[in-house]
């Protein structure tokens, strides 16, 4: 059977954002990890405030950058990660002395990867009264991963920037 998607403007959004990424000298990148009020495909929902407690506890240095969730692929670091208004604002710079970060940029330059996605432990969580949605009101935040497919469509890389010779 042949089958028909038909994208709506927040896809067409999303995909001009993606195409509007700015690759210029440095291996830096910014994006947004998790978006509050927003229910990601497992069911979830990031409340705000929810990551504040790991953050003092661990800080961005201790929050491992890592490609597809993937622990033995650390790919950098990150610079800054804090809550503001909208969700989870994260800072990176890739290690480009690393093959993997090197061709993971490359892939985020072409527009081919630019999904992140972030790997936790519950701590605290309420179901809403359906049972459908759990919200999540705080958690142990472990590391972020440049990815694929996140689980939260919308928690994208937002501006990229590259050490000039890269090639």
């Amino acid at each position: 059977m042949l089958e028909r998607k038909i994208f709506s403007a927040r896809e067409l959004q999303l995909k001009d954002a993606r195409a509007a990424l700015q690759v210029e000298p440095d291996g830096t990148f910014e994006g947004y990890a998790s978006l509050f009020g927003l229910v990601d495909l497992g069911g979830d929902q990031m409340a705000p405030g929810a990551f504040i407690r790991s953050l003092q506890k661990r800080g961005a240095r201790d929050v491992r950058m890592l490609w597809q969730h993937h622990p033995s692929l650390p790919i950098g670091s990150w610079i800054s990660i804090a809550e503001d208004g909208r969700g989870l604002k994260v800072k990176g710079r890739l290690n480009l002395a690393v093959a993997r970060a090197r061709e993971a940029l490359a892939l985020i330059r072409e527009g081919a990867v630019d999904g992140l996605s972030i790997g936790f432990r519950v701590k605290t969580a309420k179901k809403s009264a359906g049972g459908g949605i759990r919200r999540l009101l705080e958690v142990d935040l472990w590391e972020i991963s440049i990815v694929t497919f996140p689980m939260l469509p919308q928690a994208r890389i937002t501006q990229v920037k590259q050490r000039a010779n890269f090639h």
